[in-house]
């Protein structure tokens, strides 16, 4: 799912990834360069709304940085988030070391990013996976088409499906989450014309934090015979995981391989590609494209499917025994990216 949700899903320790230095919330401001501080070109910062860890999705963000410095004979910063309070401390932190560009992952700085924006016209920012509300000349945003990997995850649903039913257990019921519903679906109908497709959703006080929940909704879809499940719910993914493992059944999961977390259950992954959209995000920004917003999706490389992916074999996915399956979603992605294939976009409706 979108990283709105995903961050919630994935939140770990916090950990120094390669060499690129974390810093969190009070010492944001006694954070170091990557190297000896005497880089000849231009510095970028990253800021984090979360603790990198093992946050494959956070790590990438890091190797975009890092890989667009090194391109640059730049310097790259890592300041690492764990809460509102040091979200905002590290984003007045980076702004007051006035960095070339300034990146933030997520839709947790969209207002500070505004605020900081008209504050400071000539410092350049960079949002990924999410974006301000108002346009601004030095805010770049990079978002996703996860609805595109999403319907291939579908079509592999289809041809796997026993029981001829699919199902997706969503956060919330609004079009932005119905991106990983609603495509699903049509991917399996792509596949399976015949099948059926149903949707529950987590809702109630924690709708990105209930596992139990999660894992009653996706109890429900298999009790009525669901056997390939989207799991798109935050940190409850877990849970519906648990249910698909416990009865039998396969899931899907979102933005990085889940599939380690369920061997033998977790079927395949629609991966966003953050190193991507940060490196090319970046260009953006310092190409004198600001204040645009560029969407990544199967064409530009920041949407995939783990199974797509090289390195498939070793993955832990069950689509790794699956070749033929993966043919021909192969070539449905082909068609996607070349236009002759649409899938439509929930949250564009």
């Amino acid at each position: 799912m979108s990283r709105r949700s995903r961050t919630r899903a994935l939140r770990l320790a916090a950990a120094v990834a390669g060499g690129a230095l974390l810093a969190t919330g009070c010492n944001a401001a006694a954070a170091k360069k990557d190297e000896d501080g005497k880089s000849t070109g231009p510095a970028f910062t990253l800021v984090t709304p979360d603790a990198v860890g093992q946050n494959e999705f956070l790590k990438l963000a890091v190797d975009g940085v890092k890989a667009a410095a090194g391109a640059r004979s730049g310097s790259s910063k890592v300041y690492e988030s764990t809460d509102a309070a040091s979200r905002q401390q590290n984003v007045q932190a980076a702004v007051d070391a006035k960095p070339k560009v300034i990146v933030l992952v997520g839709f947790e700085f969209a207002d500070l990013v505004a605020q900081q924006a008209e504050a400071h016209p000539d410092q350049s920012f960079l949002v990924v996976d999410a974006c301000t509300k108002q346009t601004y000349a030095n805010v770049s945003c990079a978002v996703f088409r996860e609805h595109e990997g999403v319907f291939l995850a579908g079509a592999e649903a289809g041809l796997l499906s026993k029981s001829g039913k699919v199902g997706a257990v969503d956060v919330l019921d609004t079009p932005q989450f119905r991106r990983y519903s609603e495509p699903f679906a049509a991917g399996a109908k792509k596949t399976a014309p015949a099948s059926e497709a149903a949707t529950r959703f987590v809702g109630g006080q924690s709708p990105f934090n209930d596992s139990a929940r999660a894992k009653e909704q996706a109890s429900s879809l298999i009790s009525g015979g669901t056997d390939q499940l989207m799991a798109a719910a935050a940190a409850g993914s877990y849970g519906v995981f648990e249910a698909a493992k416990a009865k039998g059944a396969f899931a899907y999961g979102v933005d990085v391989n889940q599939c380690v977390s369920a061997p033998g259950t977790v079927v395949d992954n629609v991966i966003k590609k953050t190193d991507v959209a940060v490196e090319k995000g970046i260009e953006q920004a310092i190409g004198g494209k600001g204040g645009q917003i560029v969407s990544y999706g199967l064409k530009e490389g920041g949407i995939s499917l783990t199974g797509l992916e090289q390195g498939v074999v070793d993955s832990q996915c069950v689509i790794a025994q699956h070749a033929p399956v993966l043919d021909q979603v192969k070539r449905l992605r082909d068609q996607i990216v070349s236009g002759e294939l649409k899938v439509d976009d929930p949250a564009a409706k």
